[in-house]
This record gives structure tokens, C-alpha cells and sequence, in this order.
């Protein structure tokens, strides 16, 4: 799967796991996840190549203990390292 690819079917997962998505130019300053207004967020830094974009959001899913069970297709779980009961 390309790195486009993949960082679509992230941010498809985290909408579907409750984030709001933003796209902002920051500059290379920020981005990732935070809580505010009581909804989740997840700010992606368009200053960054896209693997570093990847790289935002992965990190942002991956320490967000419920995407564990929200559905994903198996090359997101094996790039998050979510593991499946059988």
C-alpha cells in the first residue's frame, strides 16, 4: 500500500473513532492530537512531507487506547501494530 494510501485509511479511522481531522499549515511547529471542547482532534501539519503526516496521525491513533477496537483494514492494523484476537 503507498504512503498516500495509507495515511487516508489513518484518517479515515480516526474520524471513525471520533476525531475531527484538520489540515493547517503550522510550520513544522505542531500537530498531533489534543482534546478541546470536548471532541477529539487531530491537527495535520501540511509544512511536513507525507510520510511525516503519516507519521502525525499513526502516532496520535497509537496512543489512543480505544482504536483497538474501532474496524480497520489489516495493512492500518499491522502499521499501528494492533493486534486481533483470532
Amino acid at each position: 500500500m503507498h504512503t498516500v494510501e495509507l495515511l487516508e485509511q489513518l484518517k479515515e479511522l480516526a474520524e471513525v473513532a471520533g476525531y475531527t481531522v484538520r489540515h493547517e499549515w503550522l510550520g513544522g511547529a505542531g500537530g498531533g492530537a489534543c482534546h478541546f471542547a470536548g471532541r477529539k482532534w487531530i491537527f495535520v501539519d501540511l509544512s511536513l512531507s507525507v510520510v511525516e503526516q503519516l507519521d502525525q496521525v499513526a502516532g496520535a491513533l497509537k496512543d489512543d487506547p480505544n482504536v483497538d477496537f474501532v474496524p480497520a483494514a489489516a495493512p492500518v492494523q499491522r502499521y499501528l501494530g494492533i493486534r486481533r484476537a483470532a
